[in-house]
């Protein structure tokens, strides 16, 4: 596939979705960044933003094997990894697999689920595999989980582990709707005459794993690659954090900023790719020091000032070199 179809027909995805998530182009821009990086993404935000209709809403227009998992404290990672039952005809234990067994995986409130229960999700999240009882078994391609959190109920909740955040290649919020999309949102309601919403398809699996194939042809430059190297780097000699981005993170950067070049119709990286997707690649990735959560530094207060301190490459270090 060539990446100008790429892009087209990524575009063509966000304007379906966007007839349901009204005025929030740049989140769901985000967001299919990470589709086709094929990484994980943590949607983190006050209640009513709509985060879990985004999520519905790409697995709608995407036509892939879906399945949404609401985490509860009481949640077992049997409830999301499956587990062996007794058939009685046929005197035999057979594997009954659970809903992690899809293409797309809503983690609903992802962190009302005790720890043990988190974990169950780490091995699929890296290794795309869940292994029970001895046996292994593969997740077919792509295997994507969407998951979502109120940043501000922390009664009955249990924050996400480092090891497991880590594991998201991009962290996002959504927002509250300007006054005038809250309308268009509303008068689209009262149009409809129901809650219920039906999207148009635009792309199945093979495509989508298609789009992921042209993804790793975009080109990137030693000078952009070290780019991110550097700002990843910045994170760690900055005495405002304690633990600062891993090299995960500079694999992330790369993803997200080759995923924003083709979603553009481009066989390059530039740096403004990286600057846009830096925040969201690197933030969920940092530990503060308890001092600055009292003075209320954001994790991403910190990315932005990183990015003002590293140099950017020139322009003639940007483009692919040709054939």
């Amino acid at each position: 596939m060539e990446l100008s179809e790429v892009g087209r027909i990524s575009n063509r995805v966000l304007d379906e979705v966007e007839t349901v998530v009204v005025g929030k182009r740049d989140a769901l821009e985000l967001l299919m960044l990470g589709l086709l990086a094929d990484g994980h993404v943590l949607i983190e935000d006050y209640p009513g933003l709509a985060k879990t209709l985004m999520a519905r809403s790409f697995a709608q227009v995407m036509s892939m094997d879906f399945s949404r998992i609401q985490f509860t404290p009481d949640l077992m990672p049997s409830d999301v990894t499956g587990s062996s039952i007794f058939n009685q005809r046929e005197s035999d234990f057979e594997f009954r697999a659970g809903p992690i067994f899809a293409n797309l995986l809503l983690a609903d409130e992802i962190n009302r689920a005790p720890p043990k229960t988190q974990a169950a999700l780490l091995e699929a999240m890296q290794e795309r595999q869940v292994t029970t009882e001895g046996e292994t078994r593969r997740l077919g391609p792509p295997f994507i989980v969407l998951a979502t959190q109120n940043p501000i109920e922390y009664e009955g909740t249990y924050p996400l582990p480092e090891a497991q955040l880590d594991r998201f290649l991009l962290r996002m919020s959504v927002g509250y709707p300007a006054r005038a999309d809250e309308w268009q949102m509303l008068a689209n309601r009262a149009e409809r005459g129901t809650d219920e919403v039906q999207l148009t398809s635009v792309v199945d699996r093979e495509t989508l794993l298609d789009m992921q194939a042209a993804v790793e042809g975009v080109h990137v430059s030693e000078a952009v690659g070290l780019y991110m190297i550097d700002i990843a780097s910045a994170t760690r000699d900055t005495q405002s954090i304690q633990v600062g981005a891993s090299p995960r993170g500079s694999l992330a950067l790369l993803k997200l900023s080759r995923s924003r070049a083709a979603l553009q119709g481009r066989d390059f990286v530039t740096p403004d790719d990286v600057k846009s997707v830096a925040v969201p690649a690197l933030a969920h990735r940092l530990t503060l020091r308890p001092e600055l959560w009292v003075q209320r530094v954001s994790a991403e207060d910190v990315v932005r000032e990183r990015l003002d301190t590293v140099a950017t490459p020139a322009a003639e270090d940007l483009a692919a070199p040709r054939a």
